[in-house]
């Protein structure tokens, strides 16, 4: 490399200068908003609470479900005074009388019962649809995004789904051979139909006809691999149900696909983990995902994401939480660089109104928002570059073995790091 003229250094710094602005600028394309869960079951003062804290923290997309009267039109007026756009999630209707399954919460108590995807009927649903468009028009209200249905692929979500099912994730192949699979087909098909209705009446809003439709939020389940218990609970797998639904005229109704990413958090500041992450993002999560106008995908949109923080403690210990989420947004970040992500969603900001406990995947705690969650809701291209030596712990003291020119002279400064990615503790001595 001896020849490089002085011109020719400055090309290349130049060059450099404008791929890392051209990176910027990608990533701060990136929507970044985190999820409120059911904001209408709270009292009217504590949704203002609410807001307030979302403003605080320079919030400006919260994906919720509204409902379609006065009540959410009116939640949605104050989200947009608090400067926050709705990502709004909406369901297909079902006419009176159509098939339901149960909830049973005794042997399945995270499985939701309803209607099967197969009976959602087109013409309800875009009646429905048409009222909650004609109102935010009326309401000078855009939505961020509108996502139509959440985890059609999986049981709880589905109740296409048998319960119980075969114990396994199901594939392409088992769509056209497998009973339980031709049904969940069905399901998927009238979901097609029912995303054509939701474009038509998009497309003739006055304010939100360029709003995205994005699909439902899948379960990144890997075709091929186990469930994760032995309840039955089945699931098709993330790349099985996006090839069978862009074969049926996905990519013709939607402007982004919608991903649910929930990382392992297994070994917060491990390197080897953390390549492990990453890998799982490209080759599962987001492997669908294709820069916007592509012949071949759509831009992913990751609705749900997020680490669960069991310590809910006052103050509770974040370290390593917030190392995974700053980790993960760099991760999202190149993503983001290569058009290929429109936006992120944390799961969760709080926990429902209604739950007696902490939810451990909610950031705001304790009367403010966690470390964690302020990586998590950072502008694109603002969030922190992770530290791996933000969770490590020093222990000093007494050396454990002492050794020196002497038996009775020690020379150890130190007896133990701790490394927060769980390996055993080393002893340190140090001499002279």
């Amino acid at each position: 490399m001896h020849g490089i003229s002085q011109r020719g250094l400055l090309a290349v710094f130049l060059g450099t200068i404008l791929f890392l602005a051209g990176v910027c600028a990608c990533a701060q394309e990136m929507a970044v908003g985190v999820n409120a869960v059911n904001p209408l079951r709270a009292s009217v003062t504590n949704q203002n609470a609410l807001l307030d804290q979302l403003k605080a923290a320079g919030v400006h997309v919260i994906r919720c479900g509204i409902s379609n009267d006065d009540k959410g039109i009116d939640f949605a007026k104050r989200a947009a005074a608090h400067g926050i756009r709705i990502q709004l999630i909406i369901s297909p209707e079902y006419a009176t009388g159509a098939p339901s399954r149960p909830y049973q919460p005794e042997q399945f108590p995270q499985m939701w019962g309803g209607h099967p995807l197969s009976y959602a009927d087109p013409a309800l649903s875009k009646a429905a649809f048409q009222k909650l468009f004609d109102s935010l028009d009326a309401g000078n209200l855009q939505l961020a995004g509108v996502e139509l249905g959440n985890e059609i692929n999986w049981a709880a979500f589905n109740p296409e789904f048998p319960l119980p099912g075969e114990g396994k994730i199901l594939s392409l192949q088992d769509m056209d051979h497998d009973p339980e699979g031709k049904e969940i087909a069905k399901g998927f098909l009238q979901y097609i139909k029912i995303l054509a209705v939701l474009k038509e009446v998009r497309d003739h809003s006055r304010l939100n006809h360029t709003t995205p439709i994005i699909s439902a939020g899948m379960v990144d389940a890997k075709d091929g691999d186990k469930l994760y218990n032995n309840k039955k609970e089945d699931m098709v797998g993330l790349a099985a149900t996006m090839t069978f639904l862009r074969a049926h005229g996905l990519d013709a109704l939607v402007d982004d696909y919608g991903i649910h990413s929930y990382p392992s958090s297994g070994q917060p500041g491990n390197p080897a983990a953390a390549a492990q992450r990453l890998a799982r993002l490209t080759t599962i999560d987001l492997a669908a995902c294709r820069t916007n106008g592509s012949s071949d995908g759509k831009p992913c949109w990751i609705t749900e994401w997020g680490f669960p923080n069991t310590d809910v403690s006052c103050p509770g210990n974040e370290a390593g939480r917030t190392l995974l989420i700053e980790e993960v947004r760099h991760d999202f970040d190149q993503f983001a660089a290569e058009h290929r992500l429109a936006g992120i969603d944390y799961f969760s900001w709080d926990s429902d109104p209604w739950s007696k406990t902490v939810d451990a995947d909610s950031v705001y705690r304790c009367g403010k928002l966690t470390e964690s969650g302020r990586q998590a809701v950072a502008p694109a291209g603002k969030d922190a570059a992770p530290d791996p030596t933000a969770t490590l712990r020093i222990r000093v003291g007494v050396p454990l073995v002492a050794r020196g020119p002497a038996p009775d002279i020690a020379d150890a400064a130190f007896t133990a790091i701790q490394l927060p990615n769980g390996i055993r503790a080393h002893r340190i001595s140090l001499s002279e």
